[in-house]
């Protein structure tokens, strides 16, 4: 089988990427299931092989954006064009994007966007998968947003992903619910059983089952995956189970793409502290793709 090569983004040049990119690219066993293609700016003391700028360390956050943009960019055309297999991005942030000039909320819709793919963001490790119905929007748009649309194009996105990436041939899928206890018969909110039981009826969901125990469950091994919500209900399920050794997955997208369960921690940029673990494992995780899609 052909070698796998891998895109990645340094993410933003003011956080922990460069750093936590330079450890894994030596990293031994890194080495031993793909070559990485290093993209981002020069000026972070890691060589890159393909440059999007310079970058001065001090530059305020738009100029950090605007080359974590960039990167997303090129690693997109690359992985587009067949040149890479796949690609795995450090964190950047979200607010420095913007100030760049690039108006998404984050990697997984700027992504869905530049391949022009429907998408679900995936949080997984070894004790839980969870996918996300609704993104970066706040908790106020939920019920907006939270439509049967979105909900039946996220379980197949869904689904497809957990067949054709994970070898499950009949993935179970569990709904969590919207509101405390499901609703408890409309006594603390009616959508989900007007809105969600209907969807996941329709999408061949299990529940919708309540926030408290469904994660849980899952976590026994009675479901293959979770879909949440809403950004935090599901993002805190993750965290707390596998913090440091889950992986965020793009499902959707017709090239793997993955990054850390974490964000840029700018707070101990370079100060030698930051932890490549979760990079690692993402870098494991899109190889691992890469040769599931390879080898059809």
């Amino acid at each position: 089988m052909t070698r796998i090569r891998l895109a990645v983004t340094l993410g933003d040049p003011r956080g922990i990427g460069p750093e936590i990119v330079e450890r894994a690219s030596r990293d031994d066993a890194v080495r031993a299931v793909a070559d990485l293609v290093l993209i981002g700016p020069r000026g972070t003391g890691l060589t890159v092989d393909e440059s999007v700028g310079d970058w001065t360390p001090g530059a305020g956050g738009a100029a950090a954006g605007a080359l974590a943009g960039r990167a997303i960019e090129r690693a997109a055309a690359m992985a587009a064009s067949g040149a890479v297999q796949g690609i795995v991005t450090a964190p950047i942030d979200k607010h420095a994007l913007l100030a760049g000039g690039y108006d998404f909320p984050g990697h997984t819709e700027m992504l869905a966007h530049l391949a022009h793919a429907h998408v679900a963001m995936m949080l997984a490790s070894d004790r839980l998968r969870v996918v996300l119905a609704t993104t970066h929007i706040p908790l106020r748009g939920v019920v907006d947003a939270l439509t049967r649309d979105v909900i039946i194009d996220v379980a197949r996105v869904t689904r497809s992903g957990l067949e054709e990436w994970y070898g499950l041939a009949q993935p179970r899928i569990a709904l969590c619910a919207l509101n405390p206890h499901a609703g408890d018969g409309g006594r603390f909110g009616t959508e989900d059983d007007s809105l969600l039981a209907p969807a996941a009826r329709d999408a061949s969901l299990a529940g919708p089952f309540p926030a408290d125990t469904v994660f849980v469950r899952a976590m026994r091994g009675e479901f293959d995956a979770v879909i949440a919500p809403y950004h935090d209900v599901g993002m805190t399920a993750i965290k707390v189970a596998s913090f440091g050794s889950a992986v965020n997955v793009t499902l959707g997208l017709p090239f793997p793409r993955t990054s850390p369960d974490h964000g840029t921690a700018l707070d101990i940029a370079g100060r030698g502290l930051a932890d490549p673990a979760s990079f690692i494992r993402a870098v494991f995780e899109c190889a691992r793709i890469a040769r599931v899609l390879a080898a059809r």
